[in-house]
């Protein structure tokens, strides 16, 4: 008798095992935010890709016939330099490398290097299938296309050197959009959501979900103009993290807020 009911216990902790694990794996730490401060944004600029570099902001726009590459003022949102793309192309993530810009198009398979200090075309590059997001490491530059994975280039010859699937939970987390290198993570703005993932850049796991929810208040929106969160920069020698959204009259400084 005794040894039935060790071999049905031994049955049930083998059967409630897997749901342990799942809830272990599935505790994958959640943010929200404060807002420290909110500066002027051009409220017709698709914003795509977006950095800081030197004190001001550099920024790629969207859609076609609009899309350009602009120089920034943080405080007030001025534009200091602009260059605009063919009006066929539809502009898409944007990146830095030593005194060069690289911006993305979407569906057009075709790169941009522009010279950083005047926005001079240098060359262009190609590559296979849809351009979103853009960041970078110290070795690489990391490129989203929309899928669960995000591509690595080499920086000197923009060819793509090898992939990374990023998941959450086991499960891939596709429509990965604009991204920003932050502190040894990759930050990616979920298109379409209020999210951004918090992605290590070893293993491609999602390890903190930040919910922007709320940032720009309805108030302050233009119903049929105003679009999705889209657009991350930081300030590494700060530790200061901007966030904007497409057609968004205000670009935003926060701060990290632990939830769970």
């Amino acid at each position: 008798m005794r040894v039935t009911m060790m071999k049905l216990l031994l049955c049930l902790v083998a059967l409630a095992a897997p749901s342990w694990a799942m809830a272990k794996e599935a505790a994958i730490p959640s943010y929200g935010y404060e807002v420290v401060r909110s500066y002027p944004h051009d409220p017709n600029a698709f914003t795509q890709g977006l950095l800081y570099k030197a004190g001001v902001l550099y920024e790629s726009t969207g859609l076609e016939g609009r899309s350009s590459i602009r120089k920034v003022k943080l405080e007030t949102g001025e534009v200091l330099q602009r260059t605009e793309l063919p009006p066929e192309l539809f502009g898409e993530g944007l990146v830095d490398w030593g005194d060069k810009l690289m911006v993305l198009t979407w569906k057009t398979q075709l790169g941009f290097v522009l010279d950083l200090q005047t926005f001079t075309p240098i060359r262009r590059f190609s590559y296979p299938g849809e351009g979103w997001g853009m960041t970078r490491n110290n070795r690489e530059l990391i490129m989203s296309d929309g899928t669960a994975e995000l591509r690595f280039l080499d920086p000197q010859s923009l060819s793509e050197t090898r992939r990374l699937k990023v998941t959450a939970n086991g499960r891939p987390v596709t429509q990965l959009n604009e991204l920003e290198w932050v502190d040894g993570e990759i930050y990616a703005n979920i298109w379409q959501t209020d999210r951004i993932a918090r992605i290590d850049p070893k293993t491609g796991h999602v390890v903190g979900w930040i919910d922007l929810s709320g940032l720009l208040p309805r108030r302050e929106r233009i119903e049929g103009h105003t679009d999705v969160l889209n657009g991350i920069a930081y300030d590494s020698i700060s530790r200061r993290l901007f966030v904007t959204g497409k057609l968004w009259p205000k670009l935003f400084e926060i701060k990290l807020v632990k939830r769970r």
